[in-house]
């Protein structure tokens, strides 16, 4: 059985969630405490010394990023619908994942921790400068989506659950993109019952 470490605020481990729940994996789910500061303690900081959740840990392997955690159940399982074996759809997935993380995702940091979590600790600056970058980042992914129902084509990958988590922390900020071609797409994997799993609480 997988244990993954996770918060149920931390858009990182909704997407390792969707997967599990798509894929029908036995897993148990360890709640960190982030607003308490386990993440700091020693006891998590021996499972990840990056202090960041989440992490997966399978028998005698431990792994911290959310993306490199999907990629491998994908390969360990072969779940090659989530992440195809051809190579032109698996660059274009890779791709997204890697634009998720180093564009997309510093800009919904930026914006969604400020307004929504750190209160009267929150950085204006950082939340001018989300909101400044997000445009351009909504526009570049809207284009991508013009034409397909999925970032990598006709059905989704892991791509599109990693890239969803992000656009619905947004919407904790009221600042979820409004492009239609985004928000067509939000609604189709909206519709995944993984990723409906893996939400907070209402």
């Amino acid at each position: 059985m997988y244990i993954l470490y996770h918060h149920p605020y931390s858009q990182h481990s909704r997407r390792v969630v969707s997967l599990l729940e798509e894929a029908r994996f036995d897993y148990e789910l360890r709640s960190v405490a982030l607003d308490k500061g386990e993440h700091m303690s020693p006891e998590y900081l021996s499972i990840n010394p990056n202090h960041q959740v989440p992490t997966l840990v399978d028998h005698d392997v431990k792994i911290h990023e959310s993306n490199a955690i999907l990629r491998y159940l994908c390969i360990k399982h072969g779940l090659w619908n989530w992440y195809p074996e051809d190579l032109k759809a698996r660059a274009t997935v890779e791709q997204w994942l890697d634009w998720n993380q180093c564009h997309f995702s510093p800009t919904v940091v930026d914006i969604v921790l400020n307004k929504v979590f750190m209160g009267d600790k929150a950085d204006p600056a950082a939340i001018k400068r989300g909101e400044e970058r997000l445009p351009a980042l909504a526009a570049i992914l809207d284009a991508g989506l013009a034409d397909r129902e999925f970032l990598a084509g006709a059905t989704p990958t892991i791509a599109d659950l990693s890239m969803a988590s992000n656009i619905f922390h947004l919407g904790l900020a009221e600042a979820m993109p409004t492009e239609p071609n985004i928000t067509e797409w939000y609604q189709r994997v909206s519709r995944i019952e993984g990723f409906q799993k893996s939400l907070p609480p209402a």
